[in-house]
């Protein structure tokens, strides 16, 4: 299979899984951040009140520059990824990922009321998988399952001595 942004992509024992309602909602929200602050930016000139000042030509550059670091921030969200192979399992969250050999993973949990799903690792440490997000319903439960099938197929293949 081919490589999505918002679907399971499942390759030859390779998973693939994105968010799909954030990045929509992001690409949506980052630009009209942006055209706002815009708009501020052009509004704002003349007196700030009842004082002296005035605003200037920087003022007016500083409230566009915020919408656009602010629809940086919103895009942010839009990073999560796991990806997982016969070796391992990577997880990209909104800052920061890490990388995990399946010997270390007790397994993919996705608990009731979560709002996204975990890896429980040996030590019984949970660590938050943002990719597999509860509003993306069916799209997240089917990459939980690809998960834990490669995670089985692991072990199988582990508990197997030839």
């Amino acid at each position: 299979m081919t490589v999505t942004d918002s679907a399971v992509v499942r390759e030859p024992a390779v998973v693939r899984v994105r968010p799909h309602r954030i990045r929509v909602v992001c690409w949506i929200a980052a630009p009209v951040l942006v055209v706002t602050f815009v708009l501020l930016a052009v509004g704002l000139h003349g007196s700030t009140g009842a004082g002296q000042a005035t605003f200037q030509r920087g003022d007016q550059l500083a409230m566009a520059g915020l919408g656009v670091l602010g629809a940086a921030a919103v895009l942010l969200f839009t990073r999560p990824l796991v990806e997982a192979d016969a070796r391992g399992i990577r997880v990209r969250n909104v800052v920061g990922g890490y990388e995990l050999p399946w010997d270390v993973v007790r397994g993919i949990r996705f608990d009731r009321g979560s709002a996204w799903a975990s890896v429980e690792l040996d030590d019984d440490e949970l660590l938050p998988i943002l990719a597999l997000q509860v509003v993306d319903r069916e799209r997240a439960v089917d990459g939980v399952r690809a998960l834990r099938t490669l995670h089985a197929a692991h072990h199988r293949t582990s508990a197997d001595p030839g």
